[in-house]
């Protein structure tokens, strides 16, 4: 393996696997924040220390498999140029923080990349697990695995009161976070969803972009992940956001039933309108780019459009990132650029779509 092969492909192998729900949730995530006992935590640490924990993760689990998972690999960020960590980034491989911050960063992937351990972010470590579809108790069953194995080499930071101790606070006690990605433009579409925010908050869970913190919901994609991980055990947390995403699917899909009833004609041209820009149009913005195929999506999804497979929404809202576009490139893009070579990503993917189903 090398870097080569995480950064050439915009689906990742995990992606191409149908989970549950997939037409409305994309995919789900448990991760783990972790920390190692008597070593400074990564935002106090010095560089020795840093390249120590990277040195103990190296060690014990580079080129080691975990069950059906591996061997990992082990690719550290001062030995990545910007585009290259952009690229992961934008595959949800590593977050902007171990990108563009870190000291001594480093992540550790399975070569089918639905596992990704950071190391050296805002913690020494940080699980993470990714699974296809609406699938959050596979990935917290396959988390707490991960978890133990680390834990049998690794002497976790860890309080009998406070239970795993965090750079953050708000990550204490579990240091779960769980979260699912969801596509909701009927919500969108109706202005339900601004009523519904403030519900999901009162409950103890956040809201946020396609990236996470700070990042802005391109083409009708939300995050949606719990902000509490002290006092509750990891299994209620994770039931809790379960609940939470099953009357979220619930209302997306009366949304479109109600679309389709009371607005049939404005949905079909909403839905062909975004095809025709995609198929023809010679420059893109990366905003435009993702409504209009959040539409295309929702289209497929609703059988109003035919001959075009469902996974082009997660497949071109990576492939046509700015990091992804340039990495692609082999160069450095300005902003004009980009959008241009974003449309002819675009129109060369849905070409092979209609050689495909014709």
């Amino acid at each position: 393996m090398s870097l080569e092969k995480f950064i050439s492909e915009a689906i990742s192998p995990w992606m191409k696997n149908e989970g549950s729900e997939s037409d409305i949730v994309l995919s789900s995530r448990i991760r783990l924040a972790r920390n190692l006992k008597n070593y400074s935590f990564p935002i106090i640490a010095t560089t020795e220390e840093a390249n120590l924990v990277v040195k103990q993760v190296k060690e014990h689990f580079e080129e080691q498999k975990y069950d059906k998972y591996g061997p990992f690999e082990l690719l550290e960020m001062d030995d990545m140029k910007p585009i290259e960590k952009k690229v992961l980034v934008e595959k949800h491989l590593i977050s902007p923080q171990l990108a563009d911050e870190s000291k001594k960063g480093a992540v550790l992937l399975s070569s089918d990349e639905s596992l990704s351990i950071m190391v050296n972010e805002e913690d020494h470590l940080r699980i993470q697990c990714l699974f296809s579809g609406f699938q959050l108790n596979e990935g917290l069953v396959l988390a707490s695995g991960i978890d133990d194995w680390f834990e049998s080499k690794l002497h976790y930071a860890f309080d009998e009161k406070k239970g795993y101790l965090t750079s953050c606070p708000t990550n204490v006690g579990t240091g779960l976070r769980a979260s699912v990605m969801m596509h909701l433009p009927a919500l969108v579409i109706t202005k339900q969803l601004n009523k519904i925010l403030p519900a999901i908050n009162q409950l103890g869970l956040v809201v946020r972009g396609i990236y996470g913190e700070g990042s802005e919901a391109l083409g009708n994609l939300f995050q949606i992940s719990n902000q509490i991980t002290l006092g509750k055990s990891e299994e209620d947390i994770v039931e809790d956001l379960r609940g939470v995403v099953l009357q979220l699917i619930h209302q997306e899909r009366a949304a479109r039933e109600m679309l389709l009833q009371s607005s049939k004609l404005l949905l079909e041209d909403r839905v062909y309108r975004s095809y025709g820009i995609l198929a023809y149009a010679r420059t893109l913005e990366s905003k435009e780019a993702a409504q209009r195929l959040s539409d295309v999506r929702l289209g497929i999804d609703m059988k109003i459009l035919k001959g075009v497979s469902a996974s082009i929404l997660n497949e071109l809202m990576i492939l046509t990132q700015p990091g992804f576009l340039q990495q692609y490139a082999g160069e450095i893009l300005s902003a004009d650029q980009r959008d241009e070579r974003r449309a002819a990503l675009i129109r060369e993917r849905l070409n092979l779509e209609i050689e495909k189903f014709n």
